[in-house]
Parts: C-alpha cells; sequence; structure tokens
C-alpha cells in the first residue's frame, strides 16, 4: 500500500476513520535524518496492507505537528482508533518500527 500524504482536510477520514492501525511520520523535507527514515517508512508501507502509513510535513502542517505534541523530527506515532499507542523520536531501525505496531 502507498504511503498517504496527510493535511488538516484529510486528517480525520485518513487517520482518524482508518479500521487499520495508522503509522503516522513526521517530517520535513530539510531534515538529514527524516531523509534518512523515509525509504524505511516507504517500504513498510509496501510490505503491510494490514496497517496504513501517513506522512505529515511539519512545515506544511504545523497545527498537526502542535496536536501530537512533536517537538523534534523524525517523529514516528502509531495510532489505534484513533488513539495514540507507540511514538518514537530520531532515526530508529526498521525491526523498532515493526515493533511499535
Amino acid at each position: 500500500m502507498s504511503v498517504v500524504t496527510v493535511t488538516s482536510q484529510n486528517f480525520d477520514t485518513e487517520v482518524l476513520s482508518s479500521e487499520k492501525p495508522v503509522l503516522i511520520d513526521f517530517w520535513a523535507s530539510w531534515c538529514g535524518p527524516c531523509r534518512m527514515l523515509s525509504p524505511v517508512v516507504d517500504a513498510i508501507a509496501d510490505e503491510r496492507a494490514d496497517i496504513k502509513v501517513c506522512k505529515v510535513n511539519v512545515d506544511d502542517e504545523p497545527e498537526l505537528a502542535g496536536r501530537f505534541g512533536v517537538m523534534s523530527i523524525p517523529t514516528l506515532i502509531v495510532l489505534v482508533g484513533g488513539q495514540v499507542r507507540n511514538k518514537s523520536i530520531g532515526v530508529v531501525p526498521k525491526e523498532k518500527i515493526l515493533e511499535m505496531l
């Protein structure tokens, strides 16, 4: 499944209404660690049909970043049923992300 770009306009539909667990990657184009983590997140999206993978550009969507208390990027957040279940900050290995799910 491909990665979904989330904005304030589609957040409720894509994330809160999702029947699958949602992995959200908060990132920015200027962030080196974000660029390192992005291919890992993309690979998980391709490999795992049982989850929805979303990305939020914090420069474009500061209100969503604030809503989840994102102070550093990259930040990964796992939501199940609209509730935060897990969170990690910084570059983490694929195995760690899979454990979060």
